[in-house]
């Protein structure tokens, strides 16, 4: 999967650093080259996205959200 387009603006590539699973949602630290950024997402999400430590991601922030894309 390759990320065509997007609306959003504030994107940071880096790699999951840590993931605290949860039975319903999970929190996903992201290490950047700008620092951490935290998400959290559904358990449901980590597993079909096949989250582990080590993954890069893109983090999308917008407003009071943080959303993922596997790369």
């Amino acid at each position: 999967m390759s990320i065509q387009a997007i609306n959003v603006r504030n994107q940071f590539k880096g790699k999951v650093k840590e993931i605290i699973r949860g039975d319903v949602v999970s929190e996903i630290d992201v290490e950047t080259p700008w620092g951490i950024v935290t998400s959290v997402i559904t358990t449901r999400s980590v597993d079909s996205l096949d989250l582990q430590i080590g993954s890069e991601v893109v983090a999308l922030v917008k407003s009071t959200e943080v959303s993922l894309a596997k790369l």
